[in-house]
């Protein structure tokens, strides 16, 4: 069972989560980089790949090329990388 503290935890993490891959903007944010900085603080892998699997199907965010991008601001279909824009 999940204590309200650890509920708290967990929501304080996905608004931080969501608030970075929002500043990351049009770039997105690197998967890898957003993975490392939250093993810093005691996340594992699988805790990350839970956390961020929540936010996709929450529809809160989208991954496109290993970085992750605002769903409601850019869906897959408007996301590129810069390497797509040269083409």
């Amino acid at each position: 069972m999940v204590t309200k503290q650890q509920l708290a935890t967990i929501r304080a993490v996905s608004q931080a989560v969501v608030e970075t891959v929002r500043e990351a903007g049009a770039h997105g944010a690197p998967s890898g980089v957003m993975y490392a900085a939250l093993m810093a603080h005691g996340c594992t892998l699988s805790q990350y790949q839970s956390l961020m699997h929540a936010l996709v199907s929450a529809g809160k965010v989208v991954l496109r090329h290993d970085c992750y991008f605002i769903a409601e601001a850019h869906g897959p279909e408007e996301c590129e990388t810069d390497a797509e824009r040269l083409f």
